[in-house]
C-alpha cells in the first residue's frame, strides 16, 4: 500500500518514521495546506495527518483512499458523514498524552502562581546579589494545600490532573459541560458554584457545541478575582477577547494558557498586548510535546493502522 505523511514537523524534527515502511511505500511532507492535499493525497491508501482538513474537497480525488489517521485525539478537522458515506475509516490517538498533559497543566500553574518570572528576573538582574536578605518577598504567593481545583472535563487528563491536585492537598470539584454524570470521587457541581468556588480551574474538555465559547466575560465576573484559570484543552473554548479585558481588569488573577483560538497566534490577537508574565503565560500548544508522548503517538498510529487491517475497531472514529 502507499502510505502518505501529510504533517510530519508536527511530531517534531527529532521523530522517526522507518516504522511505517513495514506497511508499503511511504512518502513524507513535512507540512501540507488543504490546497495541496488533492495531488498528494491522489493515489493514497492511507494517509497520517494532523490538523489539515479531512472533507471531499481535500481527498474527494483520492481514488484508493481506505483509511485516514489522525496524530491527535480531537477529530474537529473531520468531515464525518463525508467519510461515512464513502466507507473511509478514520482513527484517532486516545490517551496518549495524559501524563505530559498533565505535567504541563501544573507547569504553568506554578509558573504564574508563585511568579517565577518575577523571581527568576530578580536573581539574573544581579538585584539578589546586591541584597542583605537571605530571602525576597518582593510578589507573593499561596501553597495548593486547602485550596480548591476545579477541572471542566473528566476525563483521563481530567482525572490526572485531579489525582496530582488532590496530592497537593488540593478539594477537587468538576464540572461536565454535556450534563453527563461522572463515575467519580469527586464532587461534581454545576457550572456557577465550579465559578463561585474554584481557586484554580483547569480545562480539559473536548470542542464542541457545549464547550466552543463556554468562558465568557459574563462567565469571569461570577469567578473569583484571586482565580487562576488554565486551559490545555482547545483555544476555542475561552473566548480570548474576553479573557484580555479579565485580566487587565482584575476580574481573575491570572491565566495559563497552551492553546488559542488560532494556531499559531495571530498577531492582533489580544492577549499579545499583555506582556505581565505574573499574569499571563501562553505556551506555544506544547504540552503534548515531551519526547516520549510524541514518539507514542506514532506507535499508536502504526498499531491503528494494524488494526484497521486486522478489522479491529479499537480507536475508529468513523
Amino acid at each position: 500500500m502507499k502510505l502518505v505523511i501529510l504533517e510530519a514537523e508536527s511530531l517534531g524534527e527529532d521523530m522517526v518514521f522507518t516504522p511505517f515502511h513495514r506497511f508499503g511505500e511511504v512518502v513524507i511532507y513535512p507540512a501540507t495546506t488543504a490546497d495541496q492535499m488533492p495531488e498528494r493525497v491522489e493515489d493514497a491508501d492511507v494517509i497520517v495527518a494532523n490538523k489539515v482538513p479531512i472533507c471531499e474537497k481535500t481527498i474527494g480525488q483520492a481514488k484508493n483512499l481506505k483509511l485516514v489517521c489522525l496524530t491527535a485525539t480531537g477529530i474537529n478537522n473531520l468531515d464525518g458523514e463525508y467519510l461515512k458515506k464513502t466507507g473511509i475509516a478514520a482513527y484517532n490517538v486516545a490517551g496518549y498524552s495524559t501524563n505530559g498533559v498533565a505535567q504541563h497543566t501544573f507547569a504553568l500553574l506554578f509558573y504564574v502562581l508563585e511568579k517565577l518570572n518575577y523571581y527568576d528576573h530578580y536573581v539574573k538582574s544581579g538585584e539578589y546579589a546586591r541584597g542583605k536578605c537571605f530571602s525576597h518577598f518582593g510578589q507573593s504567593f499561596c501553597e495548593l494545600d486547602g485550596k480548591t481545583w476545579g477541572i471542566i472535563g473528566l476525563g483521563a487528563i481530567g482525572r490526572r490532573v485531579a489525582e496530582i491536585a488532590t496530592v497537593f492537598g488540593c478539594h477537587v470539584i468538576c464540572y461536565s459541560a454535556s450534563g453527563g454524570k461522572y463515575d467519580s470521587p469527586y464532587e461534581q457541581v454545576e457550572f456557577d458554584e465550579l465559578l463561585r468556588r474554584s481557586d484554580f480551574l483547569s480545562i480539559h474538555a473536548p470542542l464542541n457545541a457545549h464547550t466552543e465559547n463556554l468562558m465568557t466575560a459574563d462567565v469571569f465576573e461570577k469567578m473569583k478575582r484571586s482565580a487562576v484559570l488554565i486551559n490545555v484543552a482547545r483555544g476555542p473554548i475561552v473566548n480570548e477577547e474576553d479573557l484580555y479585558h479579565a485580566l487587565t481588569e482584575g476580574k481573575i488573577a491570572g491565566a495559563a494558557l497552551d492553546v488559542l483560538s488560532k494556531e499559531p497566534m495571530d498577531p492582533e490577537n489580544p492577549l499579545l498586548k499583555i506582556q505581565d508574565s505574573n499574569k499571563l503565560i501562553i505556551t506555544p500548544h506544547i504540552a503534548w510535546a515531551a519526547r516520549e508522548t510524541r514518539f507514542r503517538v506514532v506507535d499508536e498510529v502504526v498499531k491503528n493502522i494494524q488494526r484497521f487491517q486486522a478489522g479491529d475497531g479499537t480507536n475508529r472514529v468513523y
